[in-house]
């Protein structure tokens, strides 16, 4: 079983930057693949950023790239989501969540654990 607790959420006003953190742990040895994903209140779980464990492969939806930027720490088993200039369409509830694909899939299907998501507000 593999475990995904996120970290990092609040209130920020529109332009400022946020890190949230996704902390993996049990058999991660059976994942390669963390993403992020998000969803608004009546929208579909959206996805984001996906990122290997081995090598450094990374895949991002065209509505983040460039804006955010995911990253990990091996040693610390932990994956990051830098979000700069953000704008209140981005006000979601965020979640990780790790996948035994080779590759950083944008298949939501795919995606086995799920954390239990961490809140992004955003002000104007």
């Amino acid at each position: 079983q593999v475990q995904l607790v996120e970290s990092g959420g609040g209130a920020v006003q529109a332009g400022d930057s946020l890190r949230i953190s996704c902390v993996v742990s049990g058999r991660t040895i059976s994942t390669n693949v963390v993403g992020w994903f998000r969803q608004s209140p009546g929208k579909e779980r959206e996805f984001l950023a996906a990122v290997t464990w081995r090598g450094n492969n990374e895949n991002y939806a065209d509505s983040v790239r460039g804006r955010f930027t995911i990253s990990k720490d091996s040693a610390k088993t932990t994956v990051y989501l830098q979000m700069n200039s953000l704008k209140p369409e981005d006000t979601a509830v965020y979640y990780c969540a790790a996948s035994t694909q080779t590759l950083p899939t944008y298949r939501r299907e795919l995606y086995r654990f799920w954390g239990q998501g961490t809140v992004v507000s955003v002000f104007s």
